[in-house]
């Protein structure tokens, strides 16, 4: 029994000693990592590094950001104030938030900070993409792009858009269930950027196919950067071959003209000519790394402002009733849309501000990245040269005093009377700010407010489950496990009564 007892005993010692010293291993090499970053500060700077946490060894907070998603920003916010440091994705990051510090870093591209998306994103997109270009480089590939994105080519898109979502709404309407409106709106913009950026024409089970992989190239962007076997970016990098290999075909065709027949443009046509316009020609490599990218700008962040329009007209019927009577009073009933062009769009005030609500309250993207090209101050912290800059959008947003009520739903603030939307222009970032900004913001209000349009003037929904989803908000914003709804036709005595009423 006393053998039994002192075996006991040094068995429990041992084990003890053993999880002492982990522990003690595990505090040593956190605070090694701390003071390995700690000393890349400039020391030619008086002001501190911002505070912060850099986590653990090599992988710092990324698998905390990783599993709480938003929540990790705003409790380190909470804690450290709209500036702090922290290491995400094998980089030391210093996040920002606010619209004074946001617009010193927009403002500063190419002098005080450098466009730097993670190595996993600049890995799987590629080097010839208009966000991995700078300087120079980029200012031209912008110019190129602009052809794409202008008014003409805009309106010539239109009737395509208007076509493509209200077959999408009408297929919903005919559904005998429930729709999960996230995977579906992914399904409608993929189809809308594929045939108008690309001039892709597939069969639904290609779309499905193309579709698929795309979402797990894009599912794979802000991974670690290990390109091991399983590894999300050996995913991503795996999607992205598939999908180049796909590209080049489509292009080929499209260069040796065996679709000559098909007279509208689409983006891809506008970017070769613009290019040979500006005394250019795109490599095969460019052609297709620029297709990709043009499917990435266009197609989840679009499918996410998408779902979030739905979510919130769903939980704010009044303002699906001042949309009707807008259209009505426009004479935009649903019965005279075969004549929407922009100008018509741009007329409808009331439309507009719902969707820079939409977009105020749940931005797509939370954000981008920068890379300090100097030492810089912000709000009386070092931003050390060679760091990481994130910018938080939705951040802004939440925490902007201009805003009365930030939390809640409320198109009539970027109304006339009210006009909070321009106190302070970088308090409304949605698609970002500077020589940098979102070069498709039109193309995306216009998906959203045609989208609205013929959802107001087709349908009626209702959800389909007991609550309201969370919102998940990483890569993108999305409702956790969609969002369920009942979509109906309206009737036509429902339409007779609306324009009566109006």
């Amino acid at each position: 029994m006393f053998l039994i007892e002192l075996n006991f005993m040094s068995f429990f010692e041992t084990a003890l000693t053993s999880v002492l010293s982990v522990l003690f291993l595990l505090a040593v090499s956190h605070q090694l990592w701390s003071l390995r970053w700690h000393s890349t500060r400039d020391r030619g700077c008086n002001l501190p590094l911002p505070k912060g946490s850099m986590g653990w060894p090599f992988f710092g907070e990324t698998l905390h950001w990783l599993v709480q998603g938003s929540d990790f920003h705003s409790s380190r916010r909470e804690r450290y104030g709209n500036i702090f440091k922290t290491h995400l994705l094998g980089k030391p990051v210093i996040r920002v938030t606010g619209a004074e510090n946001i617009r010193k870093i927009l403002l500063g591209e190419h002098s005080l900070v450098s466009t730097q998306w993670p190595q996993s994103t600049q890995i799987i997109l590629g080097s010839n993409t208009l966000v991995n270009s700078i300087g120079d480089l980029h200012r031209q590939k912008r110019k190129i792009m602009a052809k794409v994105f202008s008014h003409s080519a805009l309106e010539s898109y239109l009737h395509r858009i208007q076509e493509a979502v209200s077959g999408e709404i009408h297929a919903w309407c005919r559904e005998s269930d429930c729709i999960a409106v996230y995977p579906s709106s992914k399904a409608m913009t993929f189809r809308i950027a594929a045939r108008i950026l690309l001039g892709l024409s597939l069969g639904d089970q290609q779309f499905k196919e193309l579709a698929k992989v795309f979402e797990q190239l894009v599912e794979n962007l802000f991974s670690l950067p290990l390109d091991i076997p399983f590894s999300g970016l050996r995913k991503g990098i795996k999607a992205r071959d598939t999908l180049h290999q796909y590209m080049e075909e489509a292009i080929k065709q499209k260069i040796s003209g065996r679709d000559a027949d098909v007279c509208e443009e689409d983006a891809l046509d506008y970017l070769i000519n613009s290019a040979k316009e500006n005394g250019k020609t795109l490599s095969m490599q460019e052609l297709k790394e620029t297709a990709i990218e043009l499917l990435f700008a266009a197609f989840f962040t679009t499918a996410s402002a998408s779902s979030s329009l739905i979510l919130l007209l769903l939980k704010h019927p009044s303002a699906i009733q001042k949309i009707r009577q807008e259209l009505i009073s426009q004479g935009l009933h649903k019965q005279c849309q075969c004549g929407l062009s922009l100008d018509k769009l741009k007329g409808l005030h009331y439309l507009d501000n719902v969707v820079k609500e939409v977009l105020r309250l749940l931005p797509p993207v939370s954000g981008g990245y920068r890379t300090a090209l100097q030492t810089f101050e912000l709000d009386g912290c070092q931003i050390p040269k060679g760091w990481s800059v994130m910018y938080s959008i939705r951040d802004t947003h939440e925490t902007a005093e201009v805003y009365k009520n930030a939390e809640l739903f409320d198109p009539d603030r970027f109304g006339p009377e009210r006009n909070e939307g321009k106190i302070g222009r970088f308090n409304y970032i949605p698609f970002g700010g500077g020589v940098r900004s979102c070069i498709g913001k039109e193309l995306a209000q216009t998906i959203l407010k045609i989208l609205a349009i013929e959802l107001v003037g087709t349908a009626k929904w209702e959800l389909a489950t007991p609550n309201f989803p969370k919102m998940q908000t990483v890569p993108i914003v999305h409702p956790v496990d969609g969002l369920q709804v009942f979509f109906r036709f309206l009737g036509s005595t429902e339409n007779d009564r609306m324009s009566k009423k109006a």
